[in-house]
């Protein structure tokens, strides 16, 4: 089984945990560099951006992070993991590992009471139809470079994308019982 592991800063590690091992995978919580050793793939996870950005840099873990995610190796950011992959971010930028081709627009939702759940748009990439997406102060996707591949939209907005062997979700699949968005990130251990 491939061993995927978890930034476990903030956001719901344990629910990672649990949609990983529905999808064939072990999970492996991450506080430290020689955590990512050995790993197959790697998630990060939704929260706050700004305290999860703080907390890279108060483990030192920034520059291990960029050379894990351009290794080659897959990797899956959802909500504030998304902002974290992203090449610039809008709306209080914070560091990010600028790995992925797009600008992240963060709070584009709106605020925590703003929450709201939403199927994907028709027209979602082979196997990821009707699948439900959870927002909670969710950021937007923009100015998305010519290798980022749209995977699922709602309400017209790219909501799921993959450049490579990267993913990013603006929404939280962790939160649904469906484990398709991590069945695509363990499928892509190969």
């Amino acid at each position: 089984m491939p061993r995927v592991g978890i930034l476990a800063i903030q956001g719901d590690v344990e629910a990672h945990a649990r949609a990983l091992a529905r999808a064939g995978a072990t999970p492996v919580p991450v506080l430290a560099e020689k955590d990512l050793d050995g790993l197959h793939a790697l998630v990060l996870p939704g929260g706050e951006s700004t305290t999860i950005s703080k907390g890279l840099a108060r483990l030192g873990l920034y520059g291990s992070l960029r050379f894990f995610v351009r290794s080659g190796l897959p990797v899956l950011g959802t909500c504030a993991g998304a902002i974290l992959l992203a090449r610039a971010v809008e709306n209080h930028p914070v560091e990010t590992l600028g790995a992925l081709d797009a600008v992240a627009v963060r709070n584009a939702y709106g605020t925590q009471v703003d929450s709201f759940a939403a199927p994907a748009d028709p027209g979602a990439a082979a196997g990821l139809e009707g699948l439900r997406c959870v927002f909670i102060r969710a950021p937007r996707l923009k100015d998305l470079g010519a290798g980022v591949e749209v995977l699922v939209r709602v309400g017209g907005e790219p909501v799921l994308v993959r450049q490579g062997p990267l993913l990013a979700a603006t929404f939280h699949p962790e939160l649904t019982d469906d484990p398709r968005v991590h069945e695509l990130l363990v499928r892509a251990v190969g």
